[in-house]
């Protein structure tokens, strides 16, 4: 059999094209998201800008990169609108890639090219925090805001009226501003002069981002098949899902990134906020609503659970009656957002596993659902019975006597399964189940007493603990299936 060809531009051909964006991160999400939307600018005539790509840590891909002469391929299949689709494209926009930690100078030679407008990153959440340990000696600095401040005080010393515009991808919420502080952070514990540090705010802009798209990366399984029909092979194949969405404070950057006209699902705004908030409560906050239930039900993937008659119709009615009330977003908007989640939640190609939903279940419930609860009772003087529900199921999942490994350890059907949440909340639980035969208005009492945990005392909400003692002696006496059949006809 013949040698199938490495991905290059002798299989594909790509243009040559003008350096203009530098991306900090050469992992899957990137490479799928913004590294798909400006090739697709390109390709359209919007933008014509390379992106030199920027190894963020000492194990990446730049050299992976440059053996494929930048290029790799975006699969992108699931369901859209209810119908299976798949599409396959060849991003060309990466000129080059760059490994600081061979070549720290080609780095800063990039800070001296007029050209160069835009930094995007996704070096984790933790990538942007200020890193005292980094010195401005460091070729390079450990932390991305250090190899950031250089790179800004390389500019300010070569091209000072050519600021960049900053788009962090990393998901976490004033992304922008977080980084500008920590870059600035960094250059006073450098000793830095002060007018650098005012460039470092006034001559650019840090942009809040809001992403999403589920990118699960590389198909092992399916790699071999895929390459011998493609006609070539390809270590940088990125597959995701088609639903990506791109939100971005302050919408002057419209002018210069034309995304919106490249027909990608993108907004600009003064405030994201009400976008963050769609996408943390319809589409993070469904997922703690049900994981859990879902699981104890016997299901173990997302998929599943939308493949289960009753489980859908919780999940649907939890989006559409209890949730979108509580957005500020017109109506149309949410409500299709919701039709996205829903086939996003139903992507055969995707294998979401409940017990990865279910890490550190209580600060995401009160991150993502406990504002729903507060609004939806302001709204309509009673707490929302599938949230209600969901808490319920939570303290159910949450059922075990002993640590190991600093997991709590439950029980499906006999087998154990591992609960993953801080040490505080695990012993709690432990703790509570550890009673003799504690009734769930006891266990309910006490778990939404837990002032620490949610911000409040939920037990001050009228009604909430008395529907979920209810939800939950249902869960225990009956198990999930039945419960959830009593919450959809009316009988809890």
């Amino acid at each position: 059999m013949t040698e199938l060809p490495r991905l290059s531009r002798t299989v594909v051909p790509a243009p040559k094209l003008r350096e203009r964006v530098l991306q900090f991160g050469t992992g899957n999400f990137l490479r799928a998201f913004t590294g798909w939307m400006i090739d697709g600018l390109n390709r359209r005539g919007l933008f014509d800008g390379g992106i030199v790509v920027v190894q963020a840590t000492p194990r990446g891909l730049a050299a992976k990169f440059n053996q494929q002469d930048g290029l790799y391929t975006v699969l992108l299949r699931g369901i859209e609108s209810g119908r299976l689709v798949e599409t396959r494209h060849v991003v060309t926009a990466v000129t080059r890639a760059i490994d600081p930690y061979v070549d720290f100078e080609a780095l800063l030679a990039c800070a001296r090219n007029p050209e160069l407008r835009f930094i995007i990153s996704n070096t984790t959440e933790a990538g942007i925090a200020y890193d005292p340990g980094d010195k401005a000696t460091d070729r390079p600095p450990a932390g991305f805001p250090g190899k950031l401040t250089l790179l800004l005080l390389e500019r300010y010393r070569t091209l000072p009226t050519h600021g960049f515009v900053l788009l962090p991808c990393e998901l976490i919420e004033r992304n922008g501003e977080r980084l500008r502080d920590a870059v600035q952070m960094t250059a006073r514990g450098w000793g830095l002069e002060s007018r650098f540090i005012d460039w470092i705010a006034a001559a650019n802009v840090f942009a809040d981002t809001l992403v999403d798209r589920i990118v699960p990366g590389y198909p092992h399984d399916e790699a071999a098949a895929m390459f011998e029909s493609w006609g070539y092979t390809d270590e940088l194949l990125a597959a995701g899902e088609p639903f990506h969405f791109f939100a971005i404070a302050p919408p002057d950057i419209r002018r210069e990134l034309p995304l919106e006209q490249g027909d990608f699902s993108v907004v600009f705004a003064d405030d994201i906020t009400p976008y963050r908030e769609r996408k943390v409560r319809i589409l993070n906050g469904s997922h703690t609503s049900f994981a859990l239930a879902g699981y104890l039900g016997g299901k173990n993937t997302v998929r599943e659970c939308m493949d289960d008659p009753v489980l859908r119709e919780f999940v649907e009615t939890l989006l559409r009656s209890e949730i979108a009330p509580t957005l500020a977003l017109p109506a149309a908007e949410v409500s299709a957002f919701i039709d996205a989640t829903l086939d996003r939640y139903s992507n055969p190609f995707l294998k979401h596993l409940l017990l990865s939903i279910s890490l550190n279940t209580v600060s995401k419930f009160r991150a993502r659902l406990v504002p729903v609860i507060a609004k939806f009772v302001r709204l309509h003087g009673r707490p929302p019975a599938r949230v209600s529900f969901g808490l319920a199921a939570m303290i159910a999942f949450y059922r075990g006597t002993e640590i190991r490994d600093r997991a709590l350890i439950g029980r499906r059907d006999g087998a154990e399964y591992r609960i993953t949440d801080e040490p505080g909340v695990l012993e709690t639980f432990a703790g509570l189940w550890s009673q003799t035969d504690p009734s769930p208005d006891t266990l309910t009492d006490a778990v939404l007493g837990q002032t620490g945990w949610w911000g409040c005392d939920l037990r001050e909400i009228p009604d909430l603990a008395a529907a979920v003692a209810v939800h939950l002696s249902a869960i225990l006496t009956h198990g999930v299936p039945a419960a959830l059949a009593r919450l959809g006809s009316g009988r809890t």
